[in-house]
């Protein structure tokens, strides 16, 4: 039994797929993988860079194949073929392997065991280098059932001793039913893959969504400073460093996640290749005898939720300017500047259809919600609110500071607010904290309440036309202002949230067209 492979096995490989490279390709820094797999792995990133050096390039480079390395990877496939026991001088590749002989046979020299009748009843196989392997070291015969009680492979002499009476089939039907596992086994490997592409796609959003809260942050208290004394300029270089400190230890910090990601992906990748190459495998023998080892659990890390960290700067900036706290606080108290300041962590709330009450009828883009007085026929998913007329924002926050706006012109009824993801949205519900509810009420068109458990009437100088709210996750503070006036209206303070917060509407009853107009949810003015 001969078979040949060449000694240049690693420096053919592709460092992505560790296969034999497939019409190989080379990167600018002069590294080499299959074409599939490079575009693959750019298709699934925001960036082109080398996945073995991670050298970065500013434009998708051109990939063509290298033709060179393609006639190497070509004649050492060649080489790898097993070849014929028989032929004396030179040797050609092996077309069969005969368990019976032992032995493998070119076209030529298998004829034999087409013709003469003895010959043909032994069990021929696509050639093999280990021909021992497939036969029974106890009864030198082929090895050709399998033993379900025993859970292995037997030839037809085992069956009358140690398996006499055991429950045993041929290598192929047990083979094919092992097939049905590995395909799950395959699926469930191939969506581990994907979530690990997602959750690098994750990490880079939030680095994206982190970095532009820092960079909004950081305009918005250097507009507080501009019009103090020179000595808080001391204070906000301070602060502003370390604001890119805590940046540069976020960014380190995903990028060690991206790499431990990656280099998951890429043992998945090998066990995804591996159970490929199985599954179209005709070596039946070879699949009972790895099955287990490819089946067993895949030992990977149990990754974290990734959420946007922002910065305490507001604490370490009232920490530092100590000496500045009664000037500071004048400034911040100011209702048009603190709202400003607020408006700069706007973010852009789409309403969840499936969060919606039967009669409630959300405009094409998300953005607006009005009682319809017919009920829809909905599925009545454990998301969608069934008694009240409530619906949510598609995302949820559990960190950092958010901001939206809401018209409510023309409105005698309505909520605003936000809620906690895990609360119960079935029947009776009561709209106060304690119940993860932290709302603002206008009812019977001119009397304002915050649902605080109990309620609190709230004296308005004028009907707010557009309402904000405003919260700080860390700080456990909800705010509702009327944009407008630039006034504040009321606060929740000193809360504990737990998981998400998404944003909360209701329009209310229709009232028989009293209170027909939508809640519409408006794009914030930063100019105001």
């Amino acid at each position: 039994m001969s078979s040949s492979s060449g000694p240049l096995t690693e420096e053919l490989q592709c460092s992505i797929c560790l296969n034999v490279f497939t019409d190989p390709v080379s990167t600018p820094c002069g590294h080499n993988f299959c074409k599939t797999c490079l575009n693959n792995c750019w298709d699934n990133s925001q960036t082109c860079n080398c996945p073995y050096c991670k050298e970065t390039f500013n434009q998708r480079p051109d990939l063509k194949i290298n033709t060179t390395l393609r006639e190497i990877v070509d004649h050492y496939k060649e080489d790898r073929h097993i070849l014929c026991d028989i032929c004396e001088e030179r040797k050609l590749k092996a077309l069969k392997s005969c368990l019976v002989c032992q032995s493998s046979y070119c076209e030529t020299h298998l004829q034999p065991h087409l013709r003469v009748a003895g010959l043909k009843k032994h069990k021929l196989m696509d050639p093999v280098s280990n021909l021992e392997d497939y036969i029974c070291q106890k009864h030198e015969r082929p090895l050709e059932l399998f033993c379900r009680d025993d859970q292995t492979c037997v030839c037809l002499f085992c069956t009358e001793g140690v398996h006499k009476n055991h429950n045993t089939v041929p290598l192929e039907v047990e083979s094919e039913k092992k097939k049905i596992r590995l395909i799950k086994t395959q699926k469930d490997v191939q969506q581990m893959i994907q979530d690990r592409i997602k959750k690098i796609q994750d990490i880079k959003h939030s680095a994206e969504v982190r970095k532009r809260n820092t960079e909004e942050e950081k305009a918005a208290h250097v507009e507080l400073f501009t019009d103090l004394i020179r000595s808080i300029e001391r204070c906000q270089t301070e602060l502003l460093e370390m604001m890119e400190q805590q940046q540069k230890a976020a960014e380190k910090q995903e990028q060690e996640l991206i790499e431990d990601l990656e280099q998951e992906i890429t043992e998945l990748k090998m066990r995804d290749a591996e159970l490929e190459q199985l599954l179209h495998t005709e070596d039946h023998l070879h699949l009972l005898q790895i099955y287990l080892s490819m089946c067993s659990p895949i030992n990977t890390r149990n990754w974290p939720e990734i959420s946007v960290k922002t910065h305490e700067s507001l604490k370490a900036l009232r920490r530092v300017v100590t000496q500045l706290q009664d000037t500071l606080n004048r400034k911040l108290s100011h209702p048009a500047i603190g709202l400003k300041w607020m408006q700069h962590y706007a973010v852009d709330v789409t309403l969840d259809p499936d969060t919606a009450h039967p009669y409630l009828i959300l405009s094409d883009d998300g953005k607006q919600v009005t009682h319809g007085d017919v009920k829809q026929k909905l599925p009545d998913n454990k998301k969608r609110f069934d008694r009240y007329v409530n619906v949510l924002g598609k995302e949820g926050f559990s960190s950092g500071r958010f901001y939206f706006e809401v018209q409510v012109k023309g409105k005698t009824d309505w909520d605003l607010g936000v809620v906690r993801e895990s609360t119960d949205r079935k029947g009776e519900i009561t709209l106060r904290p304690s119940n993860g509810y932290w709302t603002v009420v206008l009812r019977n068109g001119n009397e304002y309440k915050a649902c605080a458990g109990p309620s609190i009437p709230l004296s308005l100088r004028v009907k707010p036309q557009r309402v904000g709210v405003f919260v700080d996750y860390e700080e456990g503070l909800v705010s509702f202002y009327d944009v407008e006036s630039s006034s504040h209206t009321y606060s929740f303070t000193g809360q504990s949230f737990i998981g998400k917060l998404y944003p909360y509407l209701s329009p209310g009853p229709n009232y028989k067209g009293e209170n027909s107009n939508p809640l519409i949810i408006t794009p914030v003015s930063y100019d105001k």
